[in-house]
């Protein structure tokens, strides 16, 4: 259901409604959290992990319009959420008028790559332990 807050329009779900799928297009959009919670979900290694959850303030899908890709994650509403919709040309134009703006969303990226990059050393210390146990066994 979509229906403005001032003149933003705005995008309501209900608990466990897909707001987009990891792999859909953009569409030119992000979304600022009004109300509610927003988890945001990815495919890793075969399984889906929860990456964060989202509360009123946060942006979300910001990353496929600053790189023009499709989405690369799945966003979930964890209850009933009112989204307010950021079109792209919109959001470039707060950026560059908005520096505090612009430093909380650099923050924000930040924090996403460290914690990717965590994650990729604890799936390749996994993968080190997997190995080293299989050879261990092996050996015996």
């Amino acid at each position: 259901m979509s229906r403005p807050i001032g003149e933003v329009p705005t995008r309501t779900f209900n608990p466990g409604d897909v707001i987009f799928k990891e792999g859909d297009d953009a569409k030119s959009e992000a979304f600022l959290v009004h109300q509610g919670k927003v988890e945001i979900r990815k495919n890793l290694g075969g399984e889906e992990k929860l990456l964060r959850e989202l509360s009123q303030g946060q942006l979300l899908g910001e990353f496929a319009l600053f790189r023009n890709i499709p989405r690369s994650a799945t966003a979930i509403a964890a209850d009933a959420v009112t989204l307010m919709v950021i079109p792209a040309n919109r959001l470039d134009a707060m950026v560059r008028t908005n520096p505090a703006l612009a430093m909380a969303i650099i923050k924000d990226l930040v924090s996403r790559m460290l914690a990717a990059e965590d994650r990729a050393r604890e799936a390749e210390e996994r993968a080190r332990k997997a190995e080293g146990g299989g050879a261990a066994k092996g050996s015996a």
